[in-house]
This record gives structure tokens, sequence and C-alpha cells, in this order.
């Protein structure tokens, strides 16, 4: 049993918050939320994703976010990376770590990246490669880590397998997030995956990235702790959902989950006023309280 009482926390909204967003928001906009959320002293905050604006077009500015934002110390100001321009674009704007993704699911990987889970893996290659050879840390997602929209129910030993080519392709160095992308699960459901993943990945090692579509989430993040898992996505205000994952609700909110986190006396060294103004800011953007 891990005796630690520190849980980090991942900030995501900027990215996998704003990307789910039909109007697109203006580049002042989205620096300003990440300017806000860099004074709440975050170890990480996901700004970005440099895909393709034919895909998601919300994040077409990724190079002038990135350019924009006011880097605050010791928070890692991270981005997304789906192919090696991407990667390139990443290191011209001077990302601090690269993210790479792929699923658990076949079906979810085809619609979300054209590509079978093998095929995703290959291009990523060239990703991992660029980041080696920049020096910059990596994570890995997987996606669809309980359930998936298109093929339902996804065994622990299909996120296991995914999170061993993962590994395979970064010769283990490379972080694990996995992404109950759905927000449907129980924790149950979140303890044998966590115990399949484990075969490979200390589970003190493991990032839980959640959405809170059913209310469950945090039922989720207690049973976690339990297991020994000390890091977490959120979003502040809730922001999130997946364009490629029907009836995917927003991630669960920072805000909760740090107020989960103190009444059960853990620490996180993040200033919840902040966050809280940054919410503000994300409520503004949207036009929504946090949640909806």
């Amino acid at each position: 049993m891990i005796d630690s009482r520190f849980v980090r926390i991942t900030e995501v909204g900027p990215r996998d918050g704003l990307q789910n967003e039909t109007d697109i928001v203006p580049p002042r906009e989205k620096i300003a939320l990440v300017d806000a959320l860099g004074t709440a002293g975050f170890p990480e905050i996901e700004v970005t994703s440099f895909v393709s604006p034919r895909w998601v077009p919300q994040l077409a500015d990724a190079a002038e976010v990135m350019e924009g934002i006011d880097r605050r110390p010791g928070t890692v100001y991270s981005v997304l990376c789906p192919n090696q321009k991407g990667v390139e674009r990443a290191l011209e704007a001077d990302a601090d770590k690269i993210s790479i993704f792929t699923a658990a699911s076949e079906s979810f990987c085809q619609r979300n990246l054209n590509a079978t889970i093998e095929e995703s893996i290959e291009r990523f290659r060239p990703v991992v490669e660029s980041a080696r050879a920049a020096g910059l840390p990596m994570r890995g997602y997987v996606s669809c880590a309980v359930e998936c929209p298109y093929e339902g129910a996804v065994s622990p030993e299909q996120v296991g397998e995914t999170v061993r080519r993962l590994l395979a392709l970064a010769d283990g160095d490379i972080e694990i997030a996995l992404g109950e992308t759905l927000g449907v699960a129980d924790p149950d459901q979140i303890e044998a995956m966590l115990e399949e993943v484990e075969i490979d990945v200390p589970v003190a090692a493991i990032d839980l990235h959640l959405h809170d579509t059913r209310g469950k989430a945090l039922s989720c993040v207690e049973r976690a702790l339990e297991c020994g898992v000390r890091a977490f996505d959120s979003s502040c205000a809730g922001l999130g959902g997946c364009p490629f994952a029907p009836g995917a609700s927003g991630n669960l909110a920072t805000e909760a989950l740090l107020d989960f986190l103190e009444e059960g006396g853990w620490t996180t060294n993040v200033n919840r006023d902040a966050v809280l103004a940054a919410a503000a800011i994300a409520n503004r953007i949207t036009g929504r309280k946090s949640g909806e």
C-alpha cells in the first residue's frame, strides 16, 4: 500500500475541455484561461493539440496560443500530437511535454484516428523519436479504457494489450494515462482495469482520466486512490467531452476533485481559489455554468 498523501493533478480544460466547443473560442480567451490556471500551481496544464484543423477546427490556433501564454516556473505546459507534422509544430512552439493517443477499442481508433490500434502505434513512432531527440517527456493516452460508444464494453485485457504496445513503442519511457472516455464506469470496473495494467506499469505511475457522465467519477477516484493511483486529470468547470465519443459528458471538474481530496486529507499544492477564478473564465467562454 502506498503511504504518500500527495495527488498530482493535470489540468486538461484548455485542450480536452475546449476542443468540444462548437463556437470557435478566440485565442486570447484560451490564453487567458491557461494563464489563470497557471496561477493555481498545477504541475501540468495540457494546453492544446497540434492536430489538423480539418479534424478539430477549435484547435487550429495551437501555435498562437502556445506563443501567447505566460509560462509559470514549476508548471509543465504539454500538448497533444497525432503525427510527425504535429510534433514538429509542437517543438517549434517550445512544448514541455508531448502526448500521443490511441484507444483500447478498434472501432473508436478507426473513428478517431482513421487507423487500427496497431497502425496508430506505428504512426506515433516518429513522434516518439522526435520527442526523445528533443529530450521531452511523453504521455500515452489509452481512450475507451472501460467502454466504447461503438463496441460497448472494453475488457481489461484489451486495455492491457494497448498499454503494452505503447510501452514497447517508447521502450518503457512513457507516462500511461487511462481514459474513461464515456464517464460510465463504476469503481469495480476501474479496479479491474488497474489490476490488469499494473502487470506492466506500477499503479502509482498510472494517470487516470475520468469523465462524469453518470456522476460516478468521484467514486472511481476514491477506489483508484485505494488501489494506489496518485495522478488524475481534471478540467476546470467540468469542461469537456469528446467530439468522437457520442454521449460523453464533461470531464471530472477540477474544483470537485480538489474538494473531494481535501476532505479526504490528501494534498495537491493546487490553489482552489485560483481554480475557481479560472472556472469563471471558462464559464464566460462557454456561456454555461460549471458542470452543464
